[in-house]
């Protein structure tokens, strides 16, 4: 019972957090001094590209990986799920590819695999033994595709699984009906 509690506090308190930091997305943002930068034009029209942005989410997955803020938001649904490990090991495997220095490469490599592939690991994901032991050869001989596979797994995991649950989530349905009421009863005053 006080577990249940816990959670639910927990949950509120995330959600509210999430609601904090997407206010750009339903509120006239506060750009300190950037706001002599843009025009009141330019200023409504980042805000309707940031909420367009946010409900752009739910088409598909890849809208969703492809934005900073919508990463951030499904990061923060999956910590409320404790499952925020695939979304690292595919972030880390996307870093990990932009490494050109051969030398950083391996020691990367067997970072990254200590972190989240080995058996055991402090942030293990969800990837069959197979899956596990090709990884596990490929850091013999590191290159940036060495965790191709085993991010496809994560990858398809997260986008079948954690993804449809994230879009039926009470957060992200919640700030898209904020969004569309914003977006609604502006057009109402204009």
């Amino acid at each position: 019972m006080e577990l249940c509690l816990f959670l639910s506090v927990f949950n509120l308190t995330l959600a509210k957090q999430l609601k904090t930091r997407l206010g750009i997305l339903l509120h006239k943002p506060e750009l300190g001094h950037e706001a002599e930068s843009f025009s009141t034009s330019e200023q409504g029209t980042k805000l309707r590209n940031s909420s367009e942005e946010a409900l752009e989410w739910k088409k598909s997955f890849d809208h969703l990986l492809k934005s900073r803020n919508g990463v951030a938001t499904f990061h923060a649904f999956l910590k409320t799920e404790f499952s925020e490990e695939n979304l690292e090991f595919w972030l880390a495997c996307e870093e990990f590819k932009k490494s050109r220095s051969k030398t950083k490469l391996s020691s990367k490599a067997h970072r990254i695999f200590k972190e989240f592939v080995q058996n055991e690991a402090p942030k293990e994901v969800n990837i069959d033994h197979e899956t596990r032991e090709i990884t596990r050869k490929n850091l013999t001989a590191a290159t940036s595709s060495c965790f191709d596979a085993a991010q496809a797994k994560t990858r398809t995991l997260m986008e079948k699984d954690s993804y449809p649950r994230f879009l039926k989530s009470t957060s992200y349905q919640d700030l898209t009906e904020q969004i569309t009421s914003h977006s609604t009863s502006k057009r109402l005053h204009t």
